[in-house]
Order: structure tokens, then sequence, then C-alpha cells
């Protein structure tokens, strides 16, 4: 289901749209490739940046393709619905810039990040996506990505955010930005302790959980003592909010 603020995004990003998928636009931005290129060793301009989108909603990838097209130095080549595809895709086209969503079928972003950066690890990757948590965005800059937006942007910062990372600057959103300071001098809650933060947000209740975990019903209760102080959580069920928020845990 596309949410409120995907549609808002394609709204903005998608003007001038008139209807057109991003499949319509690569097939128009592939018939002129070799005409272009052309052009540009005639010229002595430099080729414009090539870019892959992998996103599962294909209204925000139509409004993106819509957007490249305007933009006489970029050129949308590739463009997947899940992580799978998009490591197909890079593989295939060898992109300058990749857009790259986080959460897609099949294969997650993150994961899809990691292993185009596994084989190519010169890729430059910006993360597009709707979630601002501090965890979600210090995993995917440690992944390798080079830039972190969030979908409700303008369509000058993407093209903005684009070209600085072609050119060798890391770009985060002031969203994300804001995110990551806010919690820099957080404790990280250990892999035991989101391993029980996940199972509460799931409704286990603590001899559940021990169950699950092979681990005895005190160690549980240890570990929900230190989640809750950890996060400044009023209860289990905020620990599970801010869980998610942050970025810590899937919704």
């Amino acid at each position: 289901m596309i949410s409120p603020a995907e549609i808002r995004t394609g709204n903005a990003i998608d003007e001038g749209i008139n209807g057109r998928s991003a499949a319509m636009c690569l097939r128009e931005t592939n018939r002129s490739i070799s005409r272009r290129e052309h052009e540009d060793v005639r010229n002595g301009s430099p080729k414009p940046i090539r870019i892959l989108i992998a996103d599962d909603h294909l209204l925000f990838r139509g409004g993106v393709a819509a957007l490249v097209a305007t933009q006489p130095d970029l050129q949308l080549v590739a463009e997947a619905s899940n992580g799978r595809e998009a490591l197909q895709q890079f593989r295939t086209y060898r992109p300058d810039i990749t857009l790259m969503d986080l959460q897609m079928p099949e294969m997650t972003g993150l994961d899809a990040l990691m292993a185009i950066r596994d084989e190519f690890s010169d890729a430059r990757i910006i993360v597009v996506t709707t979630y601002t948590g501090d965890v979600q965005v210090l995993r995917a800059m440690k992944a390798g990505a080079r830039g972190y937006l969030l979908k409700n942007l303008l369509p000058k910062e993407l093209v903005d955010t684009i070209r600085a990372v072609h050119a060798g600057k890391k770009m985060l959103s002031p969203e994300a930005a804001s995110q990551l300071a806010e919690h820099a001098t957080d404790e990280s809650l250990s892999d035991g302790e989101i391993e029980v933060l996940r199972l509460i947000a799931a409704g286990n209740a603590n001899k559940q959980i021990a169950a699950q975990l092979s681990v005895s019903e005190e160690t549980v209760k240890g570990r929900v003592k230190n989640i809750l102080s950890k996060l400044d959580a009023n209860d289990r069920t905020h620990a599970a909010t801010i869980g998610v928020k942050r970025g810590i845990i899937e919704g």
C-alpha cells in the first residue's frame, strides 16, 4: 500500500508527468541514449550521470523518472522493484548513482546495498526512504550508503544530492542528521536485548520470551530492565514504539 507521504512525494516530483509510468520514461530515455552520448562527445561536454532507481512503488519511480528526464546532466538507465532486481540491474548497467529504497520485497534495500558494495566497492548509493530512525540511518551509512534522504523531499533536493554524491560527497537529510545527533551518546542495545525487544513488540510475555530464546525468565526480566533504561521508556509498550521509530526493530 502506498502511504500518504509517498503519494505527496510522488505528486511533488511527478509534476508534469501526465500519467507516464517509470517504464515509459525509461524507454523514452533509452531511445535517446545514443544520440545524447554522440552529442556529448561531439560537443566535448561531460556524459550525464547514469542512474538506477530501486523502489517497489511505481508512483515514486515514475515521479523520479519524470524529474530525471528534465535534467540534461542526468539519465535514468534502469529501474528495479525489489532488492534482488536492484543487484541484477546494477551488474548489468553499472550506474553512476543508485537510488535505493530500504523496505522492498524479496531482498531489502539494505541487503541489496551491502551485496552491491561487496561486489562493487566504488558504488555510490543514496538511500531514499520514509524511515528517519537513527539506528536505521547509521546502519545504512555503515553499509556503504553515500546519502540518506526522506521521501518527503523536494525535487531540487534530490537532484542536488545526486550531483553532490556523484562528485564524491556524503549527504544526509536534515531530519536524518538530527536523529543521529540526538542519539549520538545513547547506549546501544545488545543483540540479546534487541531480540527481547522484538518479541515484546510481537506481544509476548516474559515467560514466552524465555521459552523462545531458551533462557531463564530472570534473564529476560534483566534484559527488559536494561531496555527500558537504555531507551528511556516508561513501559514495555513504550519501549517497542521507540524501537520501531528509531529503526532498532521493524514495525
